[in-house]
This record gives C-alpha cells, structure tokens and sequence, in this order.
C-alpha cells in the first residue's frame, strides 16, 4: 500500500477513516514505509506515529519485549529499529570460514590456527608468539549513518570467548576502539592481559563492554584480539578465541 503526501493537515475535514482503523492498517505495513511515507500524510497521521503508543503496540504485537520490564525504553521507536536491526557486525567470528574477513596483525611463532574438536565449536588459536588479528567495521555500510550515530549514540556491546589449553600457560588480549571519519580513537576498551598457568581446566571465559555516552563522531569500530602461549612450545598452545561479537543495541539490553 503507498500513500501519497497531502497538506500538512488533515483538520478542518471530517477523515474518511476514523484514526482507529488507520492505527490498525499501519501497525501492519513495513515500518519504513511507516515513517518515511505515513507521516507525510497529514498531521494527525504523523502525531500517530511518532506517538510512544505506536510503538510500543508495535513491539508488542511483533514479540519485541525490553529485558528489564521494569525499566521501559525511553523512546519506543529508537527501541523497535535498534532491536530489529540488532546484529554481529563482526564477520566469521567462529572460525567457520578461516580467517574471512579478518585482517592478521601478528602472526609470530607458528602463526595462527584454526581448531575444531569434535563436540566443540570452531575456534582461532595462536603460537608460541604474539598473534594478533583485527576486523574494521564501517558503520555508514551496515546501516548506521552519521545523523543516527550522532543523535542517538546507541550503546555498542562487545563480547569475546576465550579459553586456555590445559597444559600450557598463555596471555589473551583484546583492544576495541570506536573511531571517527579519520580513523582517530574516540573510546577504547583496552584491559589488562589475562593470564594463565600450566594446568588448568580449560573452561571457557566471556569478555565483555558496553560503549555510551561516547560523544558524536563515531564512524568506524575497530576489534582487535590474541595472544600466545607462555611457555614457548613449537605448534599452537596459545590462547584460543571464538564467538566474537560488536552489537549496536537499545539502551536497556
């Protein structure tokens, strides 16, 4: 269904359809067509739309529910889009298609690896010396321009898996930084080097940040990780990662 824009307002005349109806037959068109198109129509329409209520039905007919119920998102629609659009920016970050898509920074001792026990997820492992790799996400390409990043500032999760081998000792890393239009760094997470001993039970861990309130500017986001093994050992006895995720996400996720 298209609509074609009319006057800025639909007062003064008696709408053939009452607003009733008309909530009902947008709640069921593309939420783009909504918004670029139905609220050109008149000025009850856009009222309509931009009003919480619409939106907040919207999410709830679609299944679309804040994590905390007690803390409702503060602008309804911000929420809908990001939450429809919530995705890993990241790509291959399972080690399902190599090293597709990443970029290798260091690749010392025996370079990095890919492992893949049975039973197990697929994973990237590193050597005897430092491994480092790194993905660069422009963010005007998946979909967030610079008005939205600007206005917005959506929060941006990070999350990263590791695990160490049992019977060697390793060091993992990981750098995220957020960058403006020239590559500078507006914020980075940088932690501390994670270490391990020899012997260990080779459980998995979960790195994780959360970017806001980071300013405007933001165009590029710049995910780095490795390390090695601290033993020195020919082959990969380095730390191992997978599962790598970069989020743009509503507020209360």
């Amino acid at each position: 269904m298209d609509f074609e824009p009319s006057s800025d307002s639909c007062t003064g005349q008696q709408p053939d359809v009452p607003l009733a109806v008309v909530e009902e037959i947008l709640l069921n068109l593309p939420e783009h067509q909504v918004v670029q198109v139905g609220r050109l129509v008149c000025r009850e329409w856009k009222e309509l739309i931009d009003s919480p209520a619409f939106w907040r039905e919207r999410c709830r007919r679609e299944g679309i529910r804040p994590c905390n119920a007690s803390r409702p998102p503060e602008d309804w629609r911000q929420f809908y889009f990001l939450t429809k659009q919530q995705r890993n920016l990241l790509k291959n970050p399972r080690a399902e298609d190599g090293f597709s898509g990443w970029e290798i920074v260091q690749n010392g001792g025996d370079c990095w690896g890919v492992e893949g026990h049975s039973g197990e997820p697929k994973c990237f492992v590193t050597s005897y010396m430092l491994c480092l790799k790194q993905q660069l996400i422009d963010l005007t390409e998946e979909g967030y321009d610079a008005a939205f990043m600007d206005q917005l500032q959506p929060q941006i999760k990070i999350s990263d898996w590791y695990a160490q081998r049992c019977d060697c000792g390793c060091e993992y890393q990981i750098c995220v930084e957020l960058l403006d239009q020239k590559l500078e760094p507006i914020s980075t997470f940088k932690p501390e080097a994670v270490y391990f001993q020899q012997w260990n039970d080779q459980q998995w861990f979960e790195m994780t940040h959360i970017f806001k309130d980071y300013g405007p500017g933001v165009r590029f986001i710049c995910f780095a990780h490795g390390g090695k093994d601290t033993q020195y050992w020919a082959g990969r006895y380095g730390i191992r990662v997978t599962n790598s995720s970069v989020e743009i996400c509503p507020s209360n996720v």
